[in-house]
């Protein structure tokens, strides 16, 4: 199957495929017709059609399963106000003197935790308009460090974005969590610079947008565990998934030999949290809240996975690699501008990953770069632009702030900035340095 389809009907099947997201088709349609479409311009018959199709979802199953596991743990961090009830500790202990540092921070911390960078800003979004009422900051200051923060933390998280690029990479989560934390740090940085800069700029926030916020979420009525117990499951997680790494770096042996995959850690630390928050009666409800947060992500990789088959079983990565060379161009950049792209075509950072990751691996290791690297800058890419208006996003956080769309594409600039410091930090560590 290697090289059966031309390069041009791999190109003309993934831009079908964008045109139909951009059209408000379905993606998971979308990026199947783009690759039928795709294979049978590029030369396949029918029958190689459908083998183009299951080679390529096939290959996606290992981030599936992954996928799925993780939902165990975001569905108690989600549903049982563990997630709000970490963010109001943040914000309370630094207090209203470290107002923009503290939002931003908590919106990071719980994206990191495993919570999903929309229901990160939905949490944290009424604690924000509450101090910014206060402290007379800006909906535009708040919502950039609230975003800012939620990106950070997002490509150290073990969500479905950071999953489908190690696994696009061959890589273990922890791994590339470790890897992705320098510039995360940055992008928290230039989140929280930015926010400052713009806190007198727009509509201040005020209690009216707390309660437009209340009335459209229900989080009046959200009842928080203790900060103890509520802190549990993403601590066991995250100490499970670094055990390996750590003894790596120290060359402790009786830890590297710990090698559990994050397919068992995820829920086995949600379960765990549960259980210490006294909610071991909520099982089947947690589960099925992040089950149902994971099905739209496991169906869009089953789509991307098609159109990453089309595309690897053409002559359009040789062609890209040719092009590259010839431009004189370092082809390590194909890694970063390969999950801008993507996510900018799709607005989201996860299918971009998915669609970058499965569409280019194999020509961006073509360049020598290592996966470990590769990892970092197609992820840290993908979230330089997927907070467009094609996407949920970016209609998510306008309506958790109270903002209308002026207002809401007024913040689009300077969350692309924390975006591409992220990015840029992260092609000068690991693709240069």
């Amino acid at each position: 199957m290697s090289n059966s389809v031309s390069w041009v009907g791999a190109l003309l099947g993934l831009a079908l495929a964008i045109g139909l997201i951009l059209w408000k088709l379905n993606p998971v349609y979308s990026l199947l017709l783009g690759t039928i479409f795709g294979a049978i311009i590029g030369g396949s018959s029918l029958s190689q059609t459908v083998n183009i199709v299951v080679a390529g979802t096939q290959s996606v199953m290992g981030t599936v399963v992954r996928v799925l596991a993780a939902g165990v743990l975001a569905g108690v961090m989600m549903e049982s106000g563990a997630a709000n009830a970490i963010a109001r500790a943040i914000v309370t202990k630094l207090g209203e003197k470290w107002a923009i540092l503290s939002l931003a921070l908590a919106t990071m911390i719980i994206t990191a935790v495993g919570v999903f960078i929309p229901v990160a800003v939905l949490i944290v979004a009424p604690i924000a308009l509450e101090v910014g009422s206060r402290m007379k900051i800006s909906k535009l200051a708040l919502l950039v460090a609230l975003s800012g923060g939620g990106k950070a933390g997002n490509i150290i998280s073990p969500n479905p974005n950071t999953i489908a690029a190690a696994r696009g990479f061959n890589l273990e989560l922890s791994q590339l969590m470790v890897a992705d934390f320098i510039p995360a740090l940055f992008g928290l940085a230039m989140a929280v610079l930015l926010a400052t800069f713009l806190r007198h700029r727009g509509a201040i926030a005020s209690m009216a947008d707390v309660e437009v916020n209340q009335k459209q979420t229900g989080q009046a009525k959200l009842e928080t565990p203790s900060l103890r117990s509520a802190i549990v499951a993403p601590l066991l997680a995250v100490i499970l998934l670094l055990i390996n790494p750590i003894g790596s770096i120290l060359h402790v042996s009786f830890l590297e030999k710990f090698q559990v995959d994050a397919m068992y850690i995820l829920p086995f630390a949600g379960i765990v949290g549960m259980l210490a928050m006294h909610k071991g009666n909520k099982v089947l409800e947690y589960t099925k809240a992040g089950m149902e947060r994971m099905t739209d992500v496991v169906l869009i990789l089953i789509g991307a996975g098609a159109i990453g088959g089309l595309i690897t079983s053409s002559t359009l990565p040789a062609e890209i690699v040719s092009l590259i060379k010839v431009s004189g161009i370092s082809g390590t950049f194909l890694a970063p501008i390969s999950g801008i792209l993507m996510a900018a075509a799709t607005a989201s950072t996860s299918t971009g990953v998915i669609l970058a990751t499965g569409s280019f691996s194999k020509a961006i290791l073509s360049f020598g770069t290592a996966p470990l690297a590769a990892a970092v800058m197609v992820h840290t890419g993908a979230t330089v632009i997927d907070h467009l208006p094609q996407g949920n996003y970016f209609h998510v956080t306008a309506n958790a702030m109270n903002m209308n769309l002026k207002e809401r594409m007024g913040s689009v600039p300077y969350e692309t900035a924390v975006g591409l410091t992220m990015t840029i930090v992260g092609t000068l560590i690991y693709g240069f340095f």
